[in-house]
């Protein structure tokens, strides 16, 4: 205003009736410590007070905020205030939050006040997450009757977004339960709707919800076992999970798509990691035999579609772990010929080096270490004499090990992800009393902050070796295979939290075993409902 040749520049006094004593002393005070005091009740005013006073600072804590203390009750709040600013990056990012927990909005009393365009808008997207179409309905059925009088108008349009072919006969028989079809604007909606629903009781692979995540699962490499059970391949490609569609009740499929190939040799029982949005691939085996183990080092750049040779690791390594801390990797353990490693190498992308860290405590391979608020956690494996053991510790790589509270059982080749406050450890191998290696399935998760474990639900099938990751708070377990009879488990599970249920997800698109997975933003081109691609694959999950 006093700088920049603003008429206020030249007055000796400036008005600013719009501003409140209170609010100004709240602006200084963070333009010299750096902080705003902020709650739901007053960060608008706050937030709309910088905008206004065109301050940056303040305004882009407002946005921290806004961005990081989002909620159900909140978002929709959230929304109109980025309208009413054109604030676009805002505004996605509240819409974004709307649609990916739309079955919970839909349950505040704000939804009941969207405007009817806005709530269509919603229901149109492929951004919408639900469980199923019966909690669409739900939505529209409670928005209408919070006003029917003036809303019995839109109905008809807003029933259109509900797939009720989708729907189980239970939950058709909920919607059919229903008062609004008394009203004789929805006679016609209701008897088509029912003549659709008993016509199409087996939906045609086109009848789907389709939801577009932000992000995607990313599959690469891996191994699987021929049609006839007498050989196995090993892979290059990369596939990506598309879409998830929801098919009839809560029936699930991801869409998977080819992104292409590793460069170099197929392999498994690697490990991969994502660093400023890239995707790294090093090590593991391309087979069976001596001399098959790599110390190689892949970086895959989406934006370009391009691959770069790294320094190789020092050593050679498969059935290792890998982890991001402080802008660097970390290789920890692992298997190479005949024996167990306990070194662990920290790679600088600045410099393309990789020097060696602390080792661990014990040799280990099959193990898998997370970072979780900043320390990196290391749980199971198999030691030199291929037991699995049931450790859990903290891993510094200056200092060494520090061992927590083990696990219940012991296992080895297992998925292990972080998800809220506590990390998710499910499948992989363990030894019985006999001594006698089996298949996994009960699954547990750790409190670091009571060090303590916890059961929770079992995987009905074995995942050993499988490639794990988490999208939008949910745990997903992608392949692998069962120990006990050696078959392959070409299946998708996903753990929700909310619902403390694994969902079939549908199936792999192509190897299964010692896969790896992450979780990669891909260029938008890539990410298209309805683009015709001949490397598509959707697998239903299994009846």
């Amino acid at each position: 205003m006093f700088t920049l040749g603003m008429k206020e520049s030249l007055q000796s006094h400036v008005s600013l009736p719009f501003l409140l004593a209170s609010d100004l002393e709240v602006l200084i005070g963070s333009s010299y410590n750096g902080a705003l005091p902020l709650n739901w009740t007053g960060v608008f005013e706050i937030a709309g007070l910088s905008l206004q006073l065109q301050y940056q600072p303040a305004l882009s804590l407002c946005f921290c905020f806004l961005q990081q203390e989002i909620n159900a009750h909140t978002c929709l709040d959230v929304v109109s205030f980025a309208e009413a600013y054109e604030m676009a990056h805002l505004l996605e990012a509240a819409d974004d939050f709307v649609l990916r927990q739309f079955q919970e909005v839909a349950c505040t009393s704000k939804f009941k006040d969207l405007p009817a365009k806005q709530l269509l808008k919603y229901l149109s997207s492929n951004s919408l997450c639900v469980s199923s179409e019966l909690v669409v309905f739900n939505a529209v059925l409670s928005w209408i009757q919070a006003k029917p009088s003036r809303r019995i108008r839109h109905a008809v349009e807003l029933m259109r977004k509900v797939q009720f072919s989708l729907m189980t006969f239970k939950e058709f028989k909920e919607v059919q339960s229903q008062n609004i079809w008394c009203d004789h604007i929805l006679t016609e909606v209701y008897r088509n709707i029912s003549e659709d629903f008993c016509c199409n009781r087996t939906p045609q692979k086109n009848q789907c919800r389709i939801y577009l995540p932000k992000e995607s699962l990313v599959l690469i490499g891996g191994d699987q076992i021929s049609e006839d059970l007498c050989s196995r391949s090993v892979s290059r490609d990369v596939w990506f999970g598309n879409s998830v569609r929801s098919l009839t009740g809560t029936n699930k499929a991801i869409e998977w798509r080819r992104l292409g190939e590793m460069p170099a040799s197929p392999r498994f029982s690697h490990e991969v990691a994502v660093l400023n949005g890239q995707l790294y691939i090093l090590g593991g085996k391309k087979y069976y035999g001596n001399g098959d183990i790599f110390n190689s080092v892949y970086r895959y750049d989406p934006l370009q579609n391009s691959w770069v040779s790294l320094c190789e690791m020092q050593e050679k390594r498969s059935s290792f772990s890998v982890v991001v801390l402080d802008g660097r990797l970390y290789a920890v353990g692992g298997y190479c010929e005949s024996d167990h490693m306990d070194t662990v190498e920290c790679y600088c992308p600045t410099t393309n080096s990789w020097r060696f860290a602390c080792p661990l405590d014990l040799p280990l391979g099959g193990h898998v270490a997370k970072v979780f608020k900043g320390q990196i956690f290391i749980s199971g494996g198999q030691n030199t004499d291929q037991l699995c053991v049931a450790s859990m510790f903290l891993y510094h790589p200056e200092t060494g090990s520090t061992f927590l509270t083990s696990m219940s059982n012991p296992r080895a080749h297992h998925s292990m992800e972080t998800l809220g406050e506590h990390l998710y450890v499910a499948g992989g191998i363990t030894t019985n009393d006999n001594m006698t290696v089996i298949d996994q399935l009960a699954c547990e998760m750790y409190s670091p902050a009571t060090n303590s474990w916890t059961a929770f639900t079992s995987l009905q099938v074995p995942h050993v070796g499988a490639g794990s990751a988490v999208l939008e708070g949910k745990f997903y377990v992608l392949g692998g295979y069962s120990q006990e009879d050696f078959s392959d488990t070409n299946m998708v599970h996903r753990y929700d939290n909310t619902t403390q249920k694994w969902e079939n997800m549908g199936q792999m698109p192509g190897p299964n075993n010692e896969i790896r997975a992450c979780v990669l933003r891909l260029p938008q081109h890539l990410l298209t409902a309805f683009m015709p691609n001949p490397d598509i694959v959707l697998k239903e999950p299994p009846l």
